[in-house]
């Protein structure tokens, strides 16, 4: 039987995923969570939206 993968192969990838997650909030690089809600009621419906492309800027 072949073994699990590890979720994080790399060790030290949460911790650096955290750094970058900071940084983005201390640049202002964030979405009010009213907006995404809205955005996610969309899904599995007739009308669903593809994530705004602001949001990655």
């Amino acid at each position: 039987m072949k073994p699990e993968r590890a979720l994080y192969e790399d060790g030290d990838a949460p911790a650096r995923a955290r750094e970058r997650a900071l940084a983005d909030i201390a640049a202002g690089r964030t979405v009010r969570h009213e907006q995404v809600a809205e955005w996610l009621k969309t899904w599995g419906t007739p009308d669903e939206k593809p994530m705004p492309s602001e949001w990655l800027k």
